[in-house]
């Protein structure tokens, strides 16, 4: 055994563990690291439907790998040469092993929309998806490759030699690449076509694409200012005969899903409040997206999911620029990480910068911060007001930081930011948790609004912008492809309650409201909602996606 060992230390003195590769092998070397053990996603979805007692199915396998592997070789070997290989795979393998980690634990896909949600996460948030489980894969995963990168010598050769090589490399695995394709395209063309989400999970080819489409839609939206939308909107006619102010309190939720809304059937308590009180619950409701990035954005827009353009939604103005054109005052108060240019230009606040006491610690603050200074707002509204909330609601991982002790109601709740370390029941119970504190800021608010209505005609409107998947099919968080998504993702509580006046100065028919409450809505609708409500007339305006519409005895049409 000593000898051994004395075998080996000699080893370390002589060579002092140092390799020697070409450009060409060292690339060839990481990214079959990467196909092998970084793209388990990949190969789940790709072999799901296939049976592993058929030799086929090893076949098939074995193609994808080598495709996986000239894929990114070809990729990345045009940007290496001896001065360039290791800063640039140094680089590769700190951002793709934490990809690794949350698609593998979390299920998700980095298409450019989940990639942008990424790159806008505050520091708070970022915060809460840090764990032991994290820092161990990225020991495995990052810091052990790059001892062995940095270990590395590269093998220098003249500039001729060098390029022969690496043209004849290239074409080589192009030639490769082709018979694989070749021997394996119908049933590749296929999986490509009936499930082209599937190209989301293939590391890193993933998030490089996806962050090249972020920068180029960026480059092109910076080129060019929002467009104006509504340029013709105006006043109704009920506005001439205002004898008080009109205010209207839109809450958007967040993460909420309709699965657990006690008001939707939920087995659990988790809307005891609302339930209380005269609201319309709408039980089958439907995002435009499943993450904040895409959903705030769209139902905002007039276009909707029905027509959903993300170029031309991010690139124009909202709903919120149309009603100030009108002479609607418009307020957002954030409780979350910005408004994502729905309300650029306008009025707003954050519940962090208001600080309220007792509510905020550790960069966020509970969604009970969004009453603070309320009633000193309601009591100097005037004319027609537009007062949006932007909760911090549900989200993950660390549902148990989202309410207050008190409201630790479903026990035993999971109270740690790594959700691998709690029981589904566990992540559910918190989830709850944080739900039922949510029915109860809605409570408050709608008791402000009532405290004031002798002064003001009031109305609060609550949507969420997604759901969110608990365990789901081995599914967490959000923010799947919307065209996979499970409905836990999809499916949101939405919520209307008019103070008297308010109710009466629309004409609203309440039995025909909550008759109307039972059918399907979605977020296209909210857009025209708002106007109808606040009575702004604009050729953008559709009566037929205005949910209150068929349910008033004056109609409200377009103009």
């Amino acid at each position: 055994m000593q000898v051994i060992f004395s075998s080996i230390a000699a080893a370390v003195r002589d060579r002092g563990f140092r390799f020697r590769a070409s450009v060409e092998q060292l690339v060839l070397l990481t990214v079959l690291f990467w196909a092998v053990v970084g793209n388990r996603p990949f190969f789940v979805a790709a072999l799901k439907d296939r049976s592993f007692s058929d030799g086929g199915t090893w076949g098939f396998a074995l193609a994808l790998v080598v495709l996986l592997v000239i894929l990114h070789f070809i990729l990345l070997i045009f940007f290496a040469n001896r001065w360039t290989v290791k800063p640039l795979l140094a680089l590769l393998i700190i951002t793709t092993a934490p990809a690794i980690y949350f698609m593998q634990v979390y299920g998700v896909y980095l298409d450019p929309s989940m990639l942008r949600n990424v790159l806008r996460t505050d520091r708070a948030e970022a915060s809460e998806l840090l764990s032991w489980g994290l820092l161990a894969h990225l020991l495995l995963y990052a810091v052990v490759p790059l001892l062995f990168l940095w270990r590395v010598k590269i093998v220098e050769r003249s500039w001729g030699h060098a390029v022969l090589r690496r043209i004849a490399t290239v074409l080589l695995g192009v030639l490769i690449a082709g018979t694989t394709l070749l021997a394996i395209f119908q049933p590749l063309a296929s999986l490509m076509r009936n499930h082209k989400e599937v190209r989301y999970l293939i590391t890193p080819a993933n998030y490089l694409w996806s962050m090249a489409s972020i920068m180029a839609t960026t480059a092109r939206g910076a080129a060019m200012p929002r467009q104006a939308i509504g340029l013709d909107a105006v006043p109704g006619a009920s506005w001439t005969i205002d004898d008080k102010p009109v205010l209207l309190m839109l809450v958007i939720g967040e993460t909420a899903r309709g699965a657990n809304w006690g008001l939707n059937g939920y087995p659990r308590p988790t809307t005891p409040e609302l339930a209380r009180l005269p609201v319309i619950n709408f039980n089958d409701v439907t995002s435009c997206g499943t993450n904040t990035e895409v959903s705030l954005p769209c139902m905002f827009a007039p276009l909707g999911r029905r027509n959903y353009d993300a170029q031309r939604i991010n690139g124009s103005e909202s709903l919120l620029h149309v009603l100030a054109r009108a002479g609607v005052g418009i307020h957002w108060r954030d409780n979350q990480s910005g408004c994502k240019g729905v309300c650029e230009g306008l009025s707003n606040d954050s519940v962090a910068a208001l600080a309220p006491p007792g509510l905020c610690a550790g960069g966020r603050c509970l969604d009970g911060g969004l009453l603070f200074g309320l009633d000193e707002r309601l009591a100097n509204a005037t004319g027609r007001q537009l007062l949006v909330m932007h909760q911090l609601g549900n989200h993950g991982p660390s549902y148990f930081r989202r309410y207050p002790q008190e409201f630790s109601r479903f026990q035993p709740a999971c109270e740690n930011d790594d959700l691998q370390k709690c029981t589904r029941e566990e992540i559910v119970n918190a989830y709850d948790n944080a739900l039922s504190y949510t029915d109860h800021v809605l409570a408050g608010l709608i008791a402000k609004l009532r405290a004031h209505a002798g002064k003001i005609d009031a109305a609060l409107l609550y949507v969420s912008d997604h759901g969110e998947s608990l365990g789901e099919n081995n599914l967490f968080l959000h923010g799947l492809p919307y065209a996979i998504a499970p409905k836990e993702q999809t499916q949101v509580p939405m919520v209307l309650w008019f103070s008297p006046g308010f109710a009466q100065r629309l004409a609203i028919d309440i039995d025909c409201l909550k008759q109307r409450a039972t059918q399907p809505a979605s977020h296209d609708h909210l857009f025209h909602t708002v106007l109808g409500m606040l009575d702004v007339h604009t050729r953008l305006y559709e009566p037929d996606w205005d949910l209150l519409n068929g349910c008033r005895h004056r109609p409200t049409r377009s103009p």
